[in-house]
């Protein structure tokens, strides 16, 4: 029986940590996506398909047949026409915290010792500020932003191209752009920990971009933020019924890395209710022995008056007191553990570059656990107790009993 209780105590502990480090991660991804590409973006203009058929013979007010088509029937306009006024209208959207103006191209970067691909982010920096995590993400500090802010030639560079380059704050870069290739000084760095994005972005002025890029007018996107991330799919499909442009939530642009996510979850929690499936067939094998050892014992309450209902709450009660200390020993295990691996040093790089392992406090994850273990832990209590009932006295005493 102690070795079910410690089965379950590691079962439910170790259910909570790996929870707790999945979902850790997936925060760490989901706030790094919203602080640097937004919760929706507004992208190109499009015009619907539409099939108007109208019956022969019928005058101008007969009944019409619409068909209208869905984002595969549609004809795209690249880009933005008027950034400003769809700015102007995506502010009166209620859940709309900052929109923010963006001109992307593709440039080759040419430091004196390498070039790389990459592409540079023309923005207004007061408006993107406010739909992105870009002050919390530069290397240097307040002192590096505004460098960049009072320079009309500078660069925010991301860590990982810099590295590539063999560059660092100061130094001067040339960007290719087509036949235009102009030489700019870096302003700063950043890092948002997600190295797809670190080693291909490059933030410039807008007015910087559309020179280099020969687009004087115009916008590739407007990235928003909102108050509400969780309300960004229903939002996106307002914004497109009003404004006529392509809207894409975070959800739908991540949909391949959450579903990735959700399923490591669902694989860890499988994996290690395991621990938890097994300490209940080894508690079920210690409580059927018990029945049989206790035969002469279970007759003798029987013959004292006790019922079938008595003799069965026994071994439930045995069970549900297994579970309650074994859940409460899981919780503070699982507590204690996640709050050591959130505190344990270790430098992660690839996908991600995190120093710490990233961990996601969620009451959910102790209620899984112990709804699991309370499936687990009380079914292997009620078949012993059920065969503890049906036994008789006489059964016992003649031994015939089953």
């Amino acid at each position: 029986m102690l070795m079910s209780l410690a089965g379950i105590i590691f079962g439910i502990g170790f259910f909570i940590v790996t929870q707790a480090q999945t979902s850790g991660f997936e925060q760490f991804f989901i706030r790094t996506i919203l602080g640097t590409n937004g919760a929706i973006r507004i992208e190109d203009k499009f015009q619907d398909t539409v099939f108007v058929m109208v019956a022969a013979g019928h005058d101008k007010n007969a009944s019409k047949f619409e068909v209208a088509g869905d984002r595969s029937g549609r004809k795209y306009i690249e880009g933005v026409e008027d950034p400003v006024l769809l700015t102007e209208a995506l502010r009166k959207f209620r859940n709309v915290a900052g929109v923010s103006t963006v001109l992307e191209g593709a440039v080759i970067a040419d430091s004196s010792f390498k070039n790389d691909s990459a592409k540079v982010y023309g923005i207004l920096l007061d408006d993107h500020l406010t739909v992105s995590d870009l002050a919390s993400q530069i290397l240097g500090g307040p002192a590096s932003l505004e460098a960049f802010r009072t320079s009309a030639q500078g660069l925010i560079m991301g860590r990982v191209l810099a590295d590539r380059l063999q560059v660092s704050v100061g130094d001067s870069l040339i960007l290719q752009a087509g036949v235009e290739r102009r030489r700019y000084r870096i302003s700063a760095l950043y890092e948002t920990g997600v190295s797809d994005i670190d080693k291909v972005r490059i933030y410039m002025h807008l007015g910087e971009a559309r020179s280099l890029l020969k687009k004087t007018s115009g916008a590739s996107f407007l990235q928003v933020s909102l108050y509400d991330r969780n309300r960004a799919p229903q939002d996106a499909v307002q914004m497109e019924e009003v404004l006529r442009h392509g809207a894409k939530s975070w959800q739908e642009r991540e949909q391949s890395w959450l579903s990735a996510f959700k399923a490591l979850q669902i694989s860890a929690a499988l994996t290690v209710s395991t621990i938890i499936l097994i300490s209940g067939l080894g508690m079920f094998n210690t409580l059927a022995m018990l029945v049989i050892e206790k035969t002469k014992e279970i007759a003798i309450l029987r013959s004292m008056g006790y019922t079938r209902s008595d003799i069965s709450r026994i071994f439930l009660w045995l069970g549900a007191i297994v579970l309650v200390i074994g859940t409460i020993g899981g919780w503070a295990l699982g507590a204690g553990v996640t709050y050591g691996v959130s505190k344990w040093p270790i430098h992660i790089t690839g996908i991600f570059t995190a120093n710490t392992f990233q961990v996601h406090w969620a009451l959910m994850h102790y209620v899984v656990a112990t709804i699991s273990a309370t499936v687990v832990v009380m079914t292997a209590a009620i078949i012993p107790a059920r065969r503890a009932a049906r036994l008789e006295p006489g059964d016992i005493i003649r031994g015939t009993a089953q």
